[in-house]
């Protein structure tokens, strides 16, 4: 008889009820209306409302269909669309519609491309800035496979911050994501920090990392010139996908969170239902 892995159960304090407030509904709407892709919605983000209550909402660019296909993501993976030249404006007046204070921007890889989307990133930023001159930007862009021309055309469109997640610790980067590197990885960020934009990224807690292993990403990081780092729980999407090793108690969060801060980190976001985008907003400080 083949024993099977029980399924460890998810503690009280990641038990949370997905928004319902008006304000909810009509931003929702408004999505749908402009056929946009948002990480709050798609992804069911538990702070969506806290978020949109903040004037902060985190749109997906350049399609829904994903290159790569890694194991803790459940953005769709095959073939994408070809490019809708229409999106950016879109973007930009739903961001204007929505009176969103704090815009972030993120998007799928699109390895299918020889600039990787990065035109429709620059497209996208000039767009929102114009109509939304108020209208701060973090940007959370792919590794563009470590092409600094590229990059630096999301650089000088100048977003107040450009962020790009390590996921997770080096040890386990080869079996969580598929074709990102960890030093690959490192060397945007570093690039990103070095021409004197605001450098953020982020990993998942729960896929069996060390302790160790974290403090190692902290140093990693400072050494890019990464100064915000958020940390947050991971969360199986479906069956399919990496199982959670571990729940991280609330503690082991605040614990991290005190010596980011101590190490160095401009600000560190560490709890369990953090996500890239959370207090988005105070990053550009």
């Amino acid at each position: 008889m083949v024993k099977t892995k029980r399924k460890i159960s998810k503690p009280d304090w990641l038990k949370i009820r997905l928004p319902r407030t008006e304000e909810y509904k009509w931003m929702n709407s408004v999505v749908k209306e402009n056929n946009l892709h948002t990480i709050c919605t798609s992804g069911k983000c538990p702070n969506a409302a806290e978020c949109w209550a903040k004037g902060t909402a985190t749109f997906m660019i350049l399609g829904n269909i994903c290159t790569r296909a890694c194991k803790f993501c459940n953005v769709a993976t095959g073939n994408p669309d070809p490019v809708d030249t229409k999106e950016p404006l879109r973007i930009a007046r739903s961001i204007k519609i929505m009176k969103v204070k704090h815009a972030v921007i993120t998007s799928v890889d699109r390895d299918d491309l020889e600039d990787g989307g990065a035109g429709i990133w620059v497209e996208t930023i000039r767009q929102v800035k114009e109509l939304n001159p108020e209208t701060t930007m973090e940007v959370l862009i792919p590794d563009f496979n470590g092409n600094e021309p590229l990059i630096k055309m999301i650089i000088d469109a100048e977003p107040e911050v450009i962020s790009h997640n390590l996921e997770t610790v080096r040890r386990l980067t080869p079996g969580i994501r598929t074709k990102a590197k960890y030093d690959v990885s490192l060397g945007v960020l570093r690039y990103i920090a070095k021409n004197g934009t605001v450098a953020k990224s982020g990993i998942m807690l729960g896929l069996g990392e060390r302790e160790d292993e974290v403090l190692e990403v902290m140093d990693d990081l400072l050494e890019a010139g990464v100064s915000v780092f958020t940390i947050g729980q991971y969360l199986q999407p479906t069956a399919a996908h990496m199982p959670v090793k571990e729940y991280v108690h609330p503690d082991i969060f605040a614990m991290y969170k005190e010596i980011g801060m101590e190490k160095g980190f401009d600000y560190v976001e560490s709890a369990p239902l953090v996500r890239s985008s959370y207090n988005a907003a105070n990053h550009i400080k």
